[in-house]
């Protein structure tokens, strides 16, 4: 998921932060997903939020990476008050220092691998990573990570780019359990360039490709591929085994914090609050397609149950975050060194 802030003026919507608006707003720096489709979730929340408040709230959208580098760059003259991104992402904005400790009101709601244990971050809504695949052109997608090896495929598979998005920085992880190590996948991965159209840092973006059959198969998550199925009628979602026969996926909930020296701290932590309130966590599988994280919210709808059903019979399994943090850099750095040359 997803893109870098700066790529595109088209990443973004909003990024101007008005001081007029002191005192009743609350800026939050998300990555993509959760104001998709319509009616979004997010977007449902904050004009509930607001209604409720009083705080209007300024949204900007951008990729897992891109999001946590702009708090950085913005660090001596902080505009943002919330963050909200993927993993490892959210991890390393804490290691930075860029969040402050916040517990909101109701985080005992929570499970505990739902809540950092220093209290800089909880999580919001629960999400897995996945492929997506255009099935007006393919009667039925690839069976297993090798088969996207196969020439029919040539420059008409794309995934986001790890260690810039984070669906992207999923994949290259989820590779790494499939193959049995590091070594097997990164050669998996410079196999799988034959086939790649090439770089993306956007996730989010890939679909409407999909959809219209420029490209046949691409990385995405659940939560978003599902919001957007609605105006992408051709995308289905599928995961891959690995060579063991075996499907496997992890959970990378969007997680949300306080931005350190958050100008506006006060209506940031009201709007964590509510957008873990049981009330907003009820809305999360009817609107946003996604997992709730609240263990007193337990929907019975069709789409919580489309869920669950589509992880019938995958292995679902936990990185060590921190782990995954502390070696990112040089995992980054060998999947470039990898994939560049092909």
């Amino acid at each position: 998921m997803k893109a870098s802030l700066f790529l595109t003026a088209a990443c973004l919507i909003a990024t101007t932060i008005s001081p007029a608006l002191a005192g009743d707003v609350v800026t939050i720096y998300s990555v993509d997903g959760l104001h998709d489709g319509e009616p979004s979730w997010l977007g449902k929340q904050f004009e509930a939020f607001t209604k409720e408040t009083g705080v209007k709230v300024q949204y900007v959208e951008a990729g897992s990476s891109g999001v946590v580098d702009r708090v950085a760059k913005e660090k001596s003259n902080t505009q943002a008050d919330v963050l909200m991104t993927y993993p490892p992402f959210i991890q390393k904005a804490a290691a930075d220092g860029l969040l402050q400790a916040y517990t909101p009101k109701e985080a005992d709601k929570l499970g505990e691998h739902d809540r950092d244990p220093n209290g800089m971050f909880v999580a919001v809504v629960n999400n897995y990573p996945n492929f997506i695949y255009n099935a007006e052109v393919l009667k039925a997608p690839p069976a297993t990570y090798e088969d996207l090896l196969d020439p029919k495929y040539k420059r008409k598979v794309q995934y986001s780019t790890p260690g810039q998005a984070g669906d992207g920085t999923a994949f290259m992880l989820q590779t790494f359990k499939s193959f049995g190590g590091k070594e097997q996948a990164f050669d998996y991965l410079q196999k799988l360039q034959a086939n790649n159209l090439g770089p993306s840092a956007s996730t989010g973006k890939l679909t409407a490709l999909v959809n219209k059959g420029e490209i046949y198969i691409a990385n995405g998550d659940m939560q978003m591929n599902l919001a957007q199925s609605a105006s992408n009628p051709n995308i289905r979602i599928f995961f891959p085994a690995g060579p063991d026969g075996k499907k496997s996926v992890f959970p990378i909930p969007y997680f949300i914090g306080l931005v350190k020296g958050a100008p506006e701290a006060e209506n940031g932590k009201k709007l964590i609050d509510y957008l873990i309130s049981k009330k907003a966590q009820e809305e999360v599988s009817t609107i946003a397609m996604g997992l709730p994280v609240r263990t007193d919210v337990t929907p019975t709808d069709d789409n919580f149950k489309k869920l669950h059903a589509m992880l019938d019979g995958v292995e679902i399994w936990a990185p060590d975050w921190e782990k995954v943090l502390g070696e990112l850099k040089e995992d980054v750095a060998r999947y470039k060194d990898v994939t560049v040359s092909n």
